[in-house]
């Protein structure tokens, strides 16, 4: 019998995998548990749609990740922040704050757990950053940290 796999079986299959199983196999134990559905003209219909809707949204994903790293690659940020007599920061600069410029100077939203800093940002001076936006897709900027006068 053939069944569609809703989800990953040890031993059988992933899920979205089409697979040829035994009768009793399918039916006492994938299909009762919700592991499988059989795969009828109908169920594969949906199972097309599925995998076409999950490619595109990876289309798009990537799509929008380039955009986003074609605006930002190569580009420097500056930001002004307090400091103390000996020129060490209050704080440090963070992704958060860094994720804040890039939406104020270009209006482009970036998660802040996808940027990327060398070292803790916690001196004067310019450092390198990096956007890793998504599986293959980055950008290296620059942030620029001065005193706020």
């Amino acid at each position: 019998m053939k069944v569609i796999l809703l989800q990953d079986v040890k031993g059988t299959g992933k899920k979205g995998e089409v697979k040829e199983v035994k009768d009793g196999y399918a039916r006492n134990c994938l299909i009762r548990q919700k592991l499988a559905v059989e795969a009828t003209n109908a169920n594969m219909n949906i199972l097309e749609g599925q995998q076409a809707h999950a490619q595109h949204k990876i289309d798009t994903e990537t799509e929008n990740a380039k955009h986003i790293a074609s605006v930002i690659e190569g580009k420097t940020f500056s930001t002004a922040v307090k400091a103390g007599t000996n020129g060490r920061l209050f704080g440090s600069v963070t992704a958060k704050d860094i994720v804040k410029l890039i939406k104020d100077k270009h209006g482009l939203d970036v998660d802040k757990k996808k940027i990327v800093l060398k070292e803790d940002i916690k001196t004067f001076g310019t450092f390198e950053a990096e956007a890793r936006l998504y599986n293959g897709v980055s950008a290296k900027f620059k942030v620029q940290v001065t005193e706020l006068q």
